[in-house]
């Protein structure tokens, strides 16, 4: 993946399957083993709004709300490998930064777990936005 050139990160090499848990713990939560199950949650994260199983903007409304976010830290990770990133100062991360990586479901998640943003493989679905405050 590339970023911007102002964009300091840090290669958090084979951290994928640990922020995919992470992510699951912060936004899947309130789903049980058998309704994670039922909507493929373990093949793809981003089930959790294709299913609507949680409060979720998409488009480009997730577009708006992922810019209009605060981004100090946060880390950028995939869907189908572990290669992951550690944007210190993420202030200059852009949606567009994302959108780039076609082909390719990726994740931003910010340090504490507050917010995430999902652009997924599927053209006609997503990008999709998740603020934890605005769900159970």
């Amino acid at each position: 993946m590339r970023f911007q050139a102002e964009l300091k990160y840090i290669e958090l090499p084979k951290w994928g399957k640990y922020l995919r848990g992470q992510w699951e713990e912060q936004f899947a939560a309130h789903l049980s083993p058998k309704k994670k199950k039922e909507i493929y949650l373990q093949s793809y994260l981003w089930h959790l709004c294709s299913y609507e199983e949680t409060a979720f903007l998409s488009g480009e409304a997730a577009v708006a709300a992922f810019e209009k976010q605060p981004k100090e830290k946060c880390t950028i990770f995939f869907e189908l490998h572990d290669d992951a990133y550690l944007i210190e100062n993420a202030v200059n991360l852009q949606a567009a930064d994302l959108l780039l990586a076609s082909g390719e479901d990726v994740y931003v998640m910010d340090w504490s777990g507050q917010w995430t943003f999902m652009n997924t493989h599927e053209k006609n679905l997503g990008p999709y936005f998740i603020e934890r405050k605005k769900n159970p």
